[in-house]
C-alpha cells in the first residue's frame, strides 16, 4: 500500500457522480474549480491521486449505491494509485460527521460549504491532514423566508466555468437549486435549502459555453422548475427565458425538467409547446392520483385536475411527451386509493412512469405518520403498479407508430435486437424515458451528435425503432 502523497504538484483527480442530472452539474462545477486549482482531471479512479465521489442522498437504494461507490474507490488505495477518497454531494451534506464516523474508509466528508475551496481542501487531505466533517443543519434556514429577499443573501455565483466530464451532445444545465415545497415524504429541501433561481444571464452564458463545447441539447434541471423566477420578482421568467436559450446558435433542443402540476401556468404550457427549439416534453410530478393520499403528502390534485392538465398539453401538442413518478404504499393508502391511481394511469397514457415504493426518510413528516403499510404489502403494490405501467408504456409507444421524429444520435451501437445507432426523440428525456434505434439507408454513416429525421416503425416497451427518412444535420 502506498502511503506517501505524490510530490508532483499536478495531482490527478477523478470525479464520480451518482444520482440525478443536478448532481452531474454539481460534479462539473467541482471539476472546473479543481482544474482551475491546478488539478488534472482523469476519467478513471485507478488513475487518480484523489477520488471525489459525488453522492446521492434521496432514497435508500441511492444511498446504498453511494456508499458502495465510496467503498470501491477506497479499495483501490490498497493496490492502486489513489491517496485519498472524498465524499461530497447530498449524502455527505445530509449526514456530515455521522457519515464520516460510520464510513472510515472515506478520508473526508465534505459539505456544500466546502465547494468554493475544494482544491485547497483536496490538497490538504492528500497531504494527510485531517478534515473535520460538518454537523448537518437545516439549510432552509440559511436564506430569508421571503423568496424576493434571497438573492442579496445568496452565495455569489460560481466564477469558474464548469469542466465537462461527459462529451455527449446533451448536457444538463442548472436552472435553480433548492425547494420551498414541504412534501411530507421528501427530505431534499432540508439539505438542499430554499429555492434559489440562477440569474438568466448566468443560465444563458453557460448555455452558450455548452454550445461551444458541442452540446446540441440542454436539459434545464432544478428541484422545481415551475418556481423559476419567483425570487427574482418574476414568476413567469421561464416563459421569457426559453426563447432566449432556444435561439442560441448551436443549441437545437431545450428540455425542461420537473414541473409541479399545482404550479403549472397556461403560459408555461404554451411556451414549452410553441417555442422553436423547445422540446414538447412535460415532466409532471404527479406522485399519486388519490386526493386523500395527495393531501397526506402535502400536495394537491386529483384525477380530474390531472387529466384536465394532460388534455391542455395534448391540445397544444398531440405528440408531446409526458412522464411522471408515483409513490405507492404511502401511509394510509387504501385499496380504493390504489385503484384510483391505477385508473388514472390507464386513462392518462403517459409515455413513462417511474414507480417507487414508500419508505421512511428520516427528518420527514411522513416518517411519523400512523397507518403505515408493512414492507411486503408495499412491495406487492409496487409490483402490481409496475406491471401495469410497463404494459401502458408499451401501448403508448405503439401508438406512436408512423410518427415523424427528429432523433439526436447519442451512441452508434445499440445493444438490442434492432441494432444500429441509438438516440432520443423530443419526447424522450435523458436516461429514463427510453431511446430510439435508427434503421435504414444512411444509418451506418451517422455520427454522435447528428439530428436525424425518422419515422417510427416499431417498439420494444418504451424504446422505439425508427426508419431514417431524410438527411441528418
Amino acid at each position: 500500500m502506498t502511503t506517501d502523497a505524490p510530490t508532483d504538484e499536478t495531482l490527478a483527480v477523478a470525479v464520480l457522480t451518482l444520482g440525478c442530472a443536478r448532481n452531474e452539474v454539481d460534479s462539473e462545477e467541482l471539476a472546473g474549480r479543481l482544474a482551475a486549482g491546478g488539478f488534472r482531471l482523469v476519467p478513471d479512479a485507478e488513475d487518480a491521486d484523489t477520488v471525489v465521489v459525488n453522492t446521492c442522498g434521496f432514497v435508500e437504494a441511492a444511498k446504498k449505491d453511494s456508499v458502495d461507490a465510496l467503498l470501491e474507490a477506497a479499495d483501490l488505495k490498497v493496490s492502486g494509485r489513489p491517496q485519498a477518497v472524498v465524499a461530497v454531494g447530498c449524502l455527505a451534506e445530509r449526514y456530515g460527521k455521522d457519515l464520516a464516523a460510520s464510513l472510515p474508509e472515506a478520508d473526508a466528508v465534505l459539505g456544500f460549504d466546502d465547494y468554493p475551496d475544494i482544491a485547497a481542501r483536496l490538497r490538504s487531505i492528500v497531504a494527510g491532514e485531517t478534515h473535520q466533517a460538518h454537523t448537518p443543519q437545516d439549510r432552509r434556514k440559511l436564506l430569508p423566508i421571503s423568496p424576493v429577499d434571497r438573492q442579496a443573501a445568496a452565495p455569489p455565483p460560481v466564477a469558474t466555468p464548469r469542466a465537462r466530464l461527459e462529451t455527449g451532445p446533451m448536457a444538463p444545465l442548472k436552472l435553480a437549486s433548492g425547494c420551498d415545497r414541504r412534501c411530507t415524504f421528501c427530505a431534499i429541501p432540508a439539505f438542499r435549502g430554499s429555492f434559489l433561481s440562477r440569474r438568466p444571464t448566468d443560465v444563458l452564458d453557460e448555455a452558450r459555453w455548452l454550445a461551444g463545447e458541442g452540446v446540441r441539447e440542454v436539459f434545464l434541471v432544478s428541484e422545481n422548475s415551475t418556481s423559476y423566477g419567483k425570487d427574482l420578482g418574476d414568476i413567469r421568467l421561464l416563459e421569457t427565458l426559453l426563447p432566449e436559450v432556444g435561439a442560441i446558435e448551436g443549441i437545437d433542443r431545450v428540455r425542461v425538467s420537473y414541473l409541479q402540476p399545482a404550479e403549472i401556468r397556461p403560459g408555461l404550457l404554451e411556451a414549452i409547446a410553441e417555442t422553436p427549439g423547445v422540446a414538447a416534453y412535460y415532466d409532471l410530478s404527479f406522485q399519486h392520483a388519490s386526493a386523500s393520499v395527495l393531501r397526506r403528502m402535502r400536495r394537491f390534485g386529483d384525477p380530474d385536475s390531472f387529466l384536465g392538465l394532460l388534455d391542455r398539453v395534448r391540445s397544444l401538442r398531440p405528440e408531446a411527451g409526458v412522464r411522471s413518478n408515483v409513490i405507492v404504499g404511502f401511509p394510509g393508502e387504501t385499496e380504493d386509493d390504489l385503484q384510483t391511481l391505477c385508473d388514472f394511469l390507464e386513462t392518462a397514457r403517459l409515455d413513462v412512469t417511474g414507480v417507487f415504493g414508500y419508505s421512511d426518510e428520516e427528518g420527514t413528516a411522513a416518517a411519523d405518520f400512523d397507518d403505515k403499510l408493512d414492507e411486503d404489502e408495499v412491495a406487492e403494490r409496487v409490483a402490481h403498479v409496475t406491471a401495469l405501467v410497463e404494459e401502458l408504456t408499451s401501448q403508448r409507444a405503439e401508438e406512436r407508430a408512423g410518427e415523424e421524429l427528429l432523433v439526436l444520435v447519442e451512441d452508434l451501437d445499440d445493444d438490442g435486437e434492432a441494432g444500429g445507432p441509438v438516440g432520443r426523440a423530443a419526447h424522450q428525456g435523458p436516461e429514463v424515458d427510453g431511446t430510439t434505434v435508427l434503421t435504414g439507408a444512411g444509418a451506418g454513416a451517422l455520427r454522435i451528435g447528428d439530428l436525424v429525421p425518422a419515422r417510427v416503425v416499431g417498439n420494444d416497451g418504451a424504446d422505439l425503432v425508427a426508419e431514417i427518412t431524410g438527411e441528418s444535420r
